[in-house]
């Protein structure tokens, strides 16, 4: 979160709707804790990963795009683990 130029309010504030965002593109049920636990551990994973293929996301539109693609990647991972 440091690298990505917010802090910690807003990354819980980013993270929530990236999380509710994921929650609603993935037609998932989870409750707002989760959605901002998915949305700040989402954008952790998903730099991560697109920082293999050098992509870089910074800024608060960076964290939620991150946010986005790495909660909807966490709800896929928990419905194939859950079956």
């Amino acid at each position: 979160m440091g690298t990505a130029g917010v802090g910690w309010i807003a990354a819980i504030i980013i993270g929530g709707l990236a999380g509710w965002l994921a929650e609603m593109f993935m037609k998932s049920d989870h409750g707002i804790f989760m959605n901002i636990i998915l949305g700040i551990v989402g954008a952790v994973l998903a730099n991560a990963i697109l920082s293999v293929f050098g992509v870089i996301l910074t800024g608060w539109i960076g964290y939620l795009i991150a946010g986005f693609i790495g909660a909807c990647i966490l709800i896929a991972v928990g419905r194939a683990v859950r079956r």
